[in-house]
């Protein structure tokens, strides 16, 4: 179950202002679509994208870079949901997942958040103007192909493909976008060029 801060705490907590324009964008997707590689090139490209951490309880695979999420203790991750610390977080096959509400963010920056389909779900609601992008792998053999790549055990990678038929039907519903990831660099891209779009959508509008 996801949990929400966004009746207890204002819009304004994410370093946003009443006549801020800049674009919250929220790429989602099941367990092996490659949204944090995704995630780490697009910043890297968009010197206007800041890219926020996520909070975990799970352990760091292996490879895995060591700031792809801030790895936590149970205890600590409670303690941070008990203060509203995180704009949503979620219990998510035994491990919790949050994303905390953004501090020193540069005035300059839109927000990239790279979180799962339940968390986008929260953050459309506590945000309707962001962008939801759901990035898919171009088949379902792909996507187990690149959870056992990334160090998955058999049990758990059947576990997160049972759960993303349901991920992928619901976040189908309200994403703006989708994009397949079967070529990185074409997929980043496009991403790229959906988020340029809506940032000349809503500076025409704010004309």
């Amino acid at each position: 179950m996801r949990h929400s801060n966004f009746e207890e705490r204002a819009a304004t907590d994410t370093g946003k202002t009443e006549n801020d324009n800049r674009l919250i964008v929220v790429l989602c997707g099941p367990g092996g679509v490659g949204k944090g590689t995704v995630a780490r090139l697009l910043v890297a490209r968009d010197q206007s994208l800041w890219l926020s951490r996520s909070w975990t309880t799970r352990s760091r695979r292996e490879g895995e870079p060591e700031d792809a999420y801030y790895f936590v203790s149970k205890n600590e991750f409670m303690s941070m949901a008990d203060k509203g610390g995180f704009m949503e977080w979620a219990q998510f096959l035994g491990n919790l997942y949050g994303t905390p509400w953004p501090d020193r963010l540069p005035t300059d920056s839109d927000i990239l958040l790279e979180i799962d389909v339940q968390g986008a779900t929260q953050i459309r609601k506590g945000f309707p103007d962001s962008l939801v992008i759901l990035l898919l792998a171009p088949s379902r053999d792909e996507q187990r192909k690149r959870l056992q790549e990334r160090g998955d055990s058999k049990e758990h990678v059947d576990l997160r493909m049972r759960e993303a038929d349901t991920e992928i039907a619901f976040a189908r519903e309200f994403a703006d976008a989708i994009v397949i990831n079967d070529s990185l660099d074409r997929a980043v891209s496009e991403i790229g060029a959906i988020i340029d779009n809506r940032r000349l959508s809503r500076s025409k509008m704010s004309i």
